[in-house]
């Protein structure tokens, strides 16, 4: 099959620009809720991904997200959020964006088109053949990301793509390819809403079902949270009081003399001999 670019395809709502805002509103809407069921359709691969990056998680691999522009932004987030909501350390799991962390807040000119720069910026975590590489591009041609991948694979780390196009370039570049084909978006071109939320849906499976299996969640709790603030100590004591039927207090003083929900709950039962 020839490689065709919907990402790029005329948005099917047209005169944007002479609608009224609710009409906006409920035709966004609509393309909105097309996002899940391509995810839905993509599982499968999802969780041939999971399955081979938990396995090297597991003797000490290490995930990288690597992306350009928001797919980029959206790699940065997700590995952002799982040393507070897992406690896991901020090197397992990576964020590499093409223009480095000024692409955070605003446009690099070019930097995606860069075929070696994805290599040498993974190469800056000291890379190795037991970690895992993601690259994640809504048009599945952005060259950053292709060059990253293709030398990657060469020096035998596990990759993996996630496009909205089917059957993209760099699904080729990849051992296993993620295709979330969303269609064409509302505002012509603008990946960062359908293709974006798709992507995002995936990064979210990715990384929290990886997390549940290598042990950072007991039941359906965050039982390794970092207590950064007020509402995550409350929401810990919460779970111990629950878990060890004991009162507030006390479930919030030993929390805080262990400093996880984990590690509070172990000693206790340790101690009393549960």
């Amino acid at each position: 099959m020839a490689f065709e670019k919907i990402t790029e395809q005329n948005s099917l709502h047209n005169d944007l620009d002479k609608k009224d805002i609710r009409q906006l509103l409920v035709e966004m809407n609509e393309e909105d809720k097309k996002v899940p069921f391509a995810v839905e359709r993509a599982i499968p691969q999802i969780e041939q991904l999971i399955e081979k990056l938990v396995e090297r998680m597991k003797i000490g691999g290490r995930l990288f997200y690597i992306g350009a522009g928001t797919s980029g932004r959206l790699g940065v987030l997700d590995a952002s959020e799982i040393p507070p909501t897992f406690g896991m350390p901020p090197h397992l799991v990576i964020g590499v964006i093409a223009g480095g962390d000024t692409a955070l807040r605003n446009a690099v000119e070019f930097a995606e088109d860069d075929m070696e720069q994805g290599w040498e910026d993974l190469k800056k975590h000291n890379i190795s053949s037991i970690d895992t590489v993601v690259g994640i591009t809504a048009s599945g041609t952005a060259p950053y990301v292709m060059g990253a991948l293709r030398k990657a694979k060469q020096h035998g780390i596990l990759t993996a793509s996630i496009a909205c196009n089917p059957d993209s370039p760099v699904s080729h570049e990849a051992d296993l390819k993620i295709e979330l084909i969303v269609g064409p978006e509302f505002v012509t071109g603008s990946t960062r809403l359908k293709s974006g939320t798709a992507q995002k849906l995936t990064l979210n499976m990715i990384s929290t079902v990886t997390m549940i299996k290598l042990g950072r969640v007991k039941g359906n709790k965050m039982v390794n949270m970092q207590l950064t603030n007020s509402k995550l100590i409350d929401r810990g004591t919460r779970i111990i009081v629950e878990e060890l039927n004991i009162d507030y207090e006390q479930a919030r003083n030993i929390l805080l003399i262990h400093g996880s929900v984990k590690k509070a709950i172990d000693a206790y039962k340790i101690q009393n001999k549960i």
